[in-house]
């Protein structure tokens, strides 16, 4: 028993730990006093002062839209990359395929950045692509479609093709059965690597401040920019809004993937 008491109590040491300060910066987003860590009385001054901000709802918007953008982007091509990993075997070239489609994994994001912008400048200079939000989406699509991929991978390993030759013994196409079977089988980890991707390019800074140009400033930058001239009680505003608005999308996945899990016949 004083086993059991132990384990319980580190897990929520850990979950303090993790969950805690979101809770207090929750908290501290209705605080009246300019001060962040000084307590002056409840108050909504701060969402609406944040909600008159052209500044940052443009950022946010920006970095809404990029997000979005790049997160389907980078399921549609990180999906077909993941599913030739695990459905056609060995093929020629494949090792050189599985390790383009790893790099963003393990490269650094400063050197991902850094490639990534001396690549736009040379294209720049010879059909006159301009850094901006186009830059923006294909530089996170580059950077979470590996993800998406090794998601994808993982849930096609466990696939029972069973299902896929009882709709070739039926008479169904390859591309019917593809978009009729497989990508229903699938769409729990499309989903999840939507979130990922989504989720990874609205928290960058390291390669959007590479490859964004001067009317292209997402919000991380903003938030960074504003932390390092002095914090605003707008910050705890907008993190609270943003901690909703994932906890939201969180359990919605969770919810959708618990229904299509009920009917998976594999």
């Amino acid at each position: 028993m004083k086993r059991a008491y132990g384990l319980l109590a580190a897990l929520g040491a850990g979950y303090a730990f993790l969950y805690l300060p979101i809770l207090l910066l929750i908290v501290f987003s209705f605080n009246e006093s300019r001060l962040v860590t000084v307590w002056a009385g409840f108050s909504t001054r701060w969402y609406g002062e944040l909600l008159r901000n052209e500044r940052v709802l443009d950022a946010a918007w920006l970095s809404l839209a990029a997000a979005a953008t790049s997160a389907t982007i980078a399921v549609v091509v990180g999906g077909l990359g993941g599913f030739v990993l695990a459905r056609y075997g060995r093929f020629r070239l494949r090792w050189l395929f599985a390790a383009l489609l790893a790099v963003p994994l393990i490269m650094p994001e400063v050197v991902t950045g850094l490639s990534l912008l001396l690549t736009f400048v040379s294209i720049d200079r010879v059909v006159g692509l301009e850094r901006g939000f186009g830059t923006l989406v294909i530089a996170h699509a580059t950077l979470s479609l590996a993800f998406v991929a090794a998601i994808v991978q993982a849930r096609m390993s466990g696939l029972d093709r069973a299902v896929e030759e009882a709709a070739y013994d039926l008479g169904a196409r390859p591309t019917t059965v593809f978009f009729m079977v497989t990508v229903p089988v699938l769409a729990p980890a499309l989903v999840a690597g939507w979130l990922l991707a989504f989720t990874l390019s609205l928290d960058d800074l390291v390669v959007a401040s590479f490859v964004t140009g001067p009317g292209a400033t997402t919000l991380p930058m903003v938030i960074f920019s504003s932390v390092r001239l002095g914090l605003s009680p707008q910050v705890n505003a907008l993190a609270a809004i943003l901690v909703i608005v994932v906890t939201c999308l969180a359990v919605l996945a969770a919810r959708v993937n618990r229904q299509r899990s009920a009917f998976d016949p594999s």
